[in-house]
């Protein structure tokens, strides 16, 4: 008999939809080592939190977050609210004995982070930066694991969306620092941020600028980096809620003597390749239909040209996470991962502020 994991989620709105969905899934697409029970659900709507229970599984609800995280028929807390209420319930959750989840970002500062890491240590722990989980960013990771792009030259990052220039959306806790704590660095970039130094490693120094177009808002709206890697590669990183006719481009490309690659969310199936290694006159980029037998998650998703979608990252982001419990496996990325973009991001803040380069530590 499979043992028991106790489940209580704090947070109804988009990505607490996000992760009921995978709690629910998880365990139709991974052989999971446990036996998952949706224990409580909370938030602050009381009465929207009893339509969503009803929804998505959970078998309770509650609006007492701090109740909810010292239950004692609760073995995992995952927390998906705005970004400054993360430090405050992961900590508690912690010291409660919980094994604990979060969204991205981890925090909405690096010295919050660095106590949530602390917090954390020894007891299993995962940050929710789901695109890592994408099959066709996966298989980006193992050719550069394989040595496929040689000495890297160049990586370059993109996160877009285009809802800033809305007139008729009203503004929400992601518009205010009160609530995320910054703007597009913290919500978009930090994104950005996870897949470029799992995929090309730490980043060295960085210079910054940010705007607002916005008037009246106390948060970033855009945001330009450029960055030096410890390879030696040379980086930029561009996040912005301005890009019109951009819905959701979180893309790539890494550029290297051997070749290159790129990826784009909003064509989520396609590994673009460049194979420098055959001859000139044959050479010419690749689509990369991404779902073979051979390819990450072949074996827990759809066929090839069945394509995956959005919600699949957060599955497979869960089934790895039970996975590496079970085995006793420390998770990546974990709240040490989380802290190590939140130094970057302090860096990018910083620079911006002051106008030069910053190392990071």
């Amino acid at each position: 008999m499979k043992q028991k994991l106790r489940v209580a989620l704090i947070g109804q709105g988009f990505m607490g939809r996000a992760h009921s969905n995978a709690w629910r899934q998880a365990g139709h697409f991974f052989d999971l080592p446990y036996e998952i029970e949706t224990q409580v659900l909370c938030g602050r709507n009381a009465e929207g939190l009893a339509k969503m229970a009803s929804t998505w599984g959970w078998h309770e609800t509650s609006t007492d977050w701090p109740a909810v995280v010292s239950r004692p028929d609760v073995d995992l807390v995952d927390i998906a609210v705005p970004n400054v209420l993360h430090a405050e319930m992961a900590i508690a959750a912690a010291a409660a004995g919980k094994i604990v989840l979060c969204e991205k970002p981890l925090a909405v500062s690096s010295e919050e982070s660095a106590r949530m890491e602390a917090a954390v240590r020894g007891r299993p722990n995962m940050v929710w930066f789901n695109y890592r989980r994408v099959p066709a960013v996966s298989l980006a990771k193992r050719m550069i694991d394989e040595g496929r792009l040689g000495r890297v030259f160049h990586y370059r990052a993109q996160y877009l969306q285009e809802w800033g220039n809305d007139p008729t959306r009203p503004p929400n806790w992601k518009t205010s620092r009160a609530g995320a704590g910054s703007g597009v660095v913290g919500d978009l970039m930090t994104h950005s941020l996870d897949l470029a130094l799992w995929l090309n490693g730490p980043l060295r120094e960085v210079m910054a600028m940010q705007h607002t177009f916005a008037a009246g808002r106390d948060i970033d709206d855009a945001t330009l980096v450029m960055a030096r890697f410890a390879n030696g590669s040379l980086g930029s990183f561009e996040a912005t809620r301005y890009a019109t006719g951009c819905r959701n481009r979180n893309a790539f490309e890494i550029h290297g003597e051997r070749g290159a690659l790129g990826f784009d969310l909003e064509d989520l199936t396609r590994l673009r390749w460049f194979d420098a290694t055959e001859p000139r006159d044959l050479q010419a980029e690749k689509k990369i239909l991404v779902g073979a037998a051979t390819h990450p998650y072949a074996g827990n998703f759809w066929k090839l040209g069945h394509v995956s979608g959005y919600e699949h990252t957060f599955i497979a982001a869960l089934g790895d996470f039970l996975g590496a419990l079970s085995r006793g496996e420390r998770f990546e990325p974990g709240f040490a991962e989380g802290h190590r973009v939140q130094l970057a991001v302090r860096a990018i803040q910083e620079s911006a502020n002051l106008g030069g380069w910053v190392s990071i530590e």
